[in-house]
């Protein structure tokens, strides 16, 4: 498949997907016109890059469906030049369109294989702003907490409190909430140490494993 043909599905998606469904954030809309997806799927599947549902990526984990993506990203509510920190590294797509719109990215992936092959990845396409870390994302990552922003790529039992302490005040923490299988994605704002908490659709996404999170 030709570069103009993959461009064309890009742009398609952001029209047909994206666009009618309520994402209207500048930042975000031109981050996707910009990162190119199907670098980030397996290569038997580059002719679905930009269909509207979830792909697999091996070890069990996926890439979010575009929209959902793109409706986490809206929901952190970035203005550009935070410092943002993403749970669950995965294929390294969510990564990259953080990247467009933050100063600095940190993400943190409990799979070694999966963070290796985003790395080659995001070196490829040339992003500077990204640090990657293997690791137990339930416990965040301190060494450069506090964070304007995190998002969580995978469905917890509730609020890691690792989390919610790296979060700096005035932050916005996007999760999805609930079991193992269905979650609420939940943005939660924190004021001055609270933390307040609104949801905003109904999600499914992989358990996040770890200490504050799903048993293994």
């Amino acid at each position: 498949m030709e570069d103009a043909v993959l461009k064309d599905l890009r742009e398609k998606m952001i029209v047909r997907q994206l666009i009618p469904r309520g994402i209207s954030c500048k930042n975000v809309l031109d981050a996707f016109k910009k990162v190119p997806r199907h670098h980030f799927v397996p290569d038997e599947m580059q002719d679905r890059s930009y269909d509207d549902y979830p792909l697999p990526i091996g070890s069990h984990q996926t890439i979010s469906q575009p929209y959902m993506v793109a409706l986490m990203t809206q929901s952190l509510g970035l203005k550009g030049g935070e410092k943002v920190l993403e749970i669950g590294t995965g294929s390294g797509y969510q990564t990259a369109i953080l990247a467009e719109i933050a100063k600095e990215v940190y993400s943190v992936e409990r799979i070694a294989e999966l963070s290796e092959h985003a790395k080659k990845i995001l070196d490829n396409i040339g992003y500077e702003n990204i640090t990657l870390e293997v690791g137990d994302g339930t416990l965040g990552w301190p060494e450069y907490a506090p964070y304007d922003a995190i998002i969580v790529t995978a469905g917890a039992p509730g609020v890691p409190e690792s989390l919610a302490a790296q979060l700096k005040d005035g932050g916005r923490l996007v999760i999805p909430i609930g079991s193992a299988f269905t979650q609420a994605l939940t943005v939660i704002e924190k004021k001055d140490g609270q933390l307040r908490t609104e949801e905003v659709c109904g999600c499914a996404f992989v358990p996040l494993v770890g200490k504050e999170g799903w048993a293994q």
